[in-house]
């Protein structure tokens, strides 16, 4: 498999069971994490939650079935919290480039809309993920440095700011 196989698309009602059926097992079975889709009502309300403003979520797809997640939170002020970034374990690693497909796509909309800052907010467990975004231009910040309006994760210890 190479990265064009891999289609990038923004989010669809259709969607919705197919990212339910990413996240939670990877939240829960890969990193332990006590959590259910009913705990994240974004989930189920990616419409109304992500797709306003400067926001937007977008899925990739193999053969139709959903291998990745990521989601722009509008915060206000030119800001956004990049959100839900999930890459199924089979399509991780720079060979298939879902990750990287996934957050170029994020950032270049962002930049279209007006975006300055993009903040994250990630656990101390996620090791490869901070390596993924310090390498992308993230630099690690404090939480006394997010702005107000960032939508504070309770799992979130480590975070991060990119200026575009």
């Amino acid at each position: 498999m190479t990265s064009s196989d891999i289609h990038i698309a923004r989010y669809a009602p259709d969607d919705e069971q197919g990212i339910v059926d990413l996240i939670v097992p990877i939240q829960r079975e890969e990193f332990g994490i006590e959590i259910t889709a009913k705990d994240q009502p974004d989930l189920m309300q990616i419409q109304s939650f992500y797709q306003t403003g400067t926001g937007d979520f977008w899925v990739a797809r193999k053969d139709g079935d959903v291998v990745g997640t990521i989601g722009l939170k509008d915060i206000g002020s030119q800001e956004a919290a990049l959100r839900k970034m999930f890459v199924a374990g089979p399509w991780r690693g720079r060979e298939y480039g879902v990750a990287r497909q996934l957050l170029e796509c994020l950032i270049n909309e962002a930049k279209a809309r007006g975006v300055r800052r993009i903040y994250l907010g990630t656990t101390a467990k996620f090791l490869a993920a901070h390596r993924f975004y310090e390498k992308h231009g993230f630099e690690l910040i404090e939480q006394h440095q997010l702005p107000d309006t960032f939508p504070l994760m309770v799992v979130d210890t480590r975070f991060y700011a990119l200026s575009l």
